[in-house]
């Protein structure tokens, strides 16, 4: 797929690998063209078989996404209108990156804050910049409220008192502390942490895309009742040992001497072998 038409996004594809570039000057504002494009990219994205990983990240070093348009929200009606029943564009844009059959991370230098940070939160993995990266939901000082997904996110990765501090305070919250409250996965330098993203995606890309969505799916189930989440497990497991791809690299896995000390001592490096 050649992802072509975007002017907010510059995307690379690798490996099985799609690297996605915001580049919105003057600060990747999200703003009605960007959004337009973020809902036309994750649709493309679901629907190309070659992209296994997708991985985001700025051209700006000082702003990832720095929050949606203020004019747009300024736009809505101040009558409110009935509570809705169905996900809205906003809210469905943002959860197909959390739900589609990719593996989706963010590799955050500068700011993402108010809908930048909801993005964020909506994708698999997050990676911030020791010194760059900031994070924050600053809506409630403006008299809103996170409408993009925040309130609903920050809760499930922090915990309700520290996603609280989060959204009434309205700080910045930089890159080790944001690590230390389950906002992002980790803290690493400027200098390591594309290094850092790019193997960890190549190496998923390697991986039978089937299991990559089933074990997706599966931690998923994990917001379910513990035995309606193992219940839902042993379905994505089973569904995952039927597959062709498993078969044969089960196989290749006994063939190399797995399960032997010697092997199992460097497993990773074994691993690596059976993509071969």
């Amino acid at each position: 797929m050649a992802y072509d038409g975007y002017s907010c996004l510059k995307t690379r594809s690798d490996r099985g690998v799609l690297f996605v570039t915001f580049d919105n000057p003057p600060i990747n504002l999200l703003d009605l063209p960007m959004m337009l494009e973020l809902d036309r990219l994750g649709k493309e994205i679901e629907m190309d078989d070659n992209v296994k990983v997708v991985v985001f990240d700025s051209a700006n070093l000082d702003f990832f996404i720095a929050h949606v348009d203020v004019g747009v929200i300024l736009q809505l009606p101040t009558e409110v209108p009935p509570k809705e029943e169905t996900l809205g564009f906003f809210h469905a844009m943002m959860d197909r990156f959390r739900t589609m059959p990719k593996v989706t991370i963010a590799k955050i230098e500068g700011r993402a804050r108010g809908g930048g940070s909801e993005f964020v939160l909506s994708l698999d993995m997050r990676f911030g910049a020791l010194g760059r990266a900031v994070l924050s939901q600053p809506e409630v000082a403006i008299g809103i409220t996170p409408g993009g997904s925040g309130t609903q996110r920050l809760p499930r990765v922090m915990g309700r008192a520290r996603a609280l501090e989060v959204v009434l305070g309205c700080a910045d919250l930089p890159a080790d502390l944001a690590e230390r409250y389950g906002y992002i996965n980790r803290a690493l330098p400027p200098d390591e942490i594309g290094p850092f993203v790019e193997r960890l995606a190549y190496r998923i890309a390697t991986f039978p895309p089937t299991a990559i969505a089933l074990a997706k799916a599966s931690v998923d189930s994990a917001e379910l009742p513990m035995v309606e989440g193992l219940l839902e497990e042993a379905h994505y497991f089973n569904q995952s040992v039927a597959t062709d791809e498993a078969q044969r690299r089960m196989r290749r896995f006994l063939e190399l001497e797995g399960q032997t000390r010697g092997a199992e001592l460097d497993l990773p490096a074994m691993l690596d072998r059976i993509a071969e």
